[in-house]
């Protein structure tokens, strides 16, 4: 099984604060791998890192075998992106958008059957600003699969959707890594993590705390629920309640 994204030591400090901190993993061809964490663990700083759009400190990163700070371009063609925060026009039409983002790849998928897929393709006429928030992330996943690529990165997916919709997305994406593709997600929902992911590891203040199967997260922490044993690794509670 070839390795998509190698990841060895990387640490990204902001002046004198750390928030990446020596970090190490590697995800496998047609994988879901969860990075995992409370607000402010060093998730968002990982992936930027990875994806080339942020400088590290030190380490070193591959993915699909390239540097990606010097083969962005590249890399751009097989690489598939989804944030929470993305930022669209409001006054463009959800078709509009999806052919805007279709021409800017050589072999894109067909983005109506992507539509269809993710039950949104009677949205098409609709403007970016009227879709509910469930309709918007939907289509922010279609996008990021319109380049057809080998490896996608999702970030919080089914926030914002209903118990249905997030079960369907869930079997869109476990159909997709049956056919290759692989996936890094963020997540804080656990049920999705368990549901979805092959690997996990789980930050704290930038720093690995567990990597692993949720199998392996439940018995190193003796926990019967994987969401217990997630709290635990973590300690959100804790920060949740020093927070308030």
């Amino acid at each position: 099984m070839k390795t998509v994204i190698r990841v060895e030591h990387l640490t990204k400090k902001y002046g004198s604060h750390t928030v990446v901190d020596d970090l190490s993993f590697v995800i496998k061809e047609g994988t879901v791998f969860g990075l995992l964490g409370a607000n402010g663990a060093g998730k968002s700083s990982t992936i930027e890192c990875i994806l080339g759009t942020r400088k590290y400190d030190t380490g070193s990163v591959t993915i699909l075998e390239q540097d990606p700070l010097k083969n962005r371009k590249k890399l751009f063609e097989q690489i598939g992106v989804q944030f929470q925060e993305a930022k669209y026009q409001e006054l463009i039409k959800v078709k509009e958008l999806c052919e805007v983002t279709s021409v800017l790849y050589k072999n894109p998928l067909d983005y109506q059957e992507l539509l269809t897929r993710f039950g949104i393709s009677d949205k098409q006429n609709n403007f970016v600003k009227d879709l509910s928030g469930g309709e918007r992330q939907r289509l922010f996943i279609v996008l990021a699969l319109i380049p057809d690529p080998k490896l996608v990165f999702l970030d919080e997916l089914t926030t914002g959707l209903d118990a249905r919709a997030r079960r369907d997305v869930w079997e869109i994406l476990s159909q997709l890594k049956k056919e290759g593709l692989s996936i890094l997600l963020t997540s804080h929902f656990m049920d999705e993590v368990e549901a979805l992911c092959d690997e996990i590891l789980i930050l704290k203040k930038g720093k690995t705390v567990f990597y692993g199967s949720v199998e392996d997260a439940k018995t190193e922490s003796g926990k019967e629920k994987f969401e217990d044993a997630y709290l635990w690794f973590s300690d959100e509670e804790e920060a949740e309640y020093e927070n308030n």
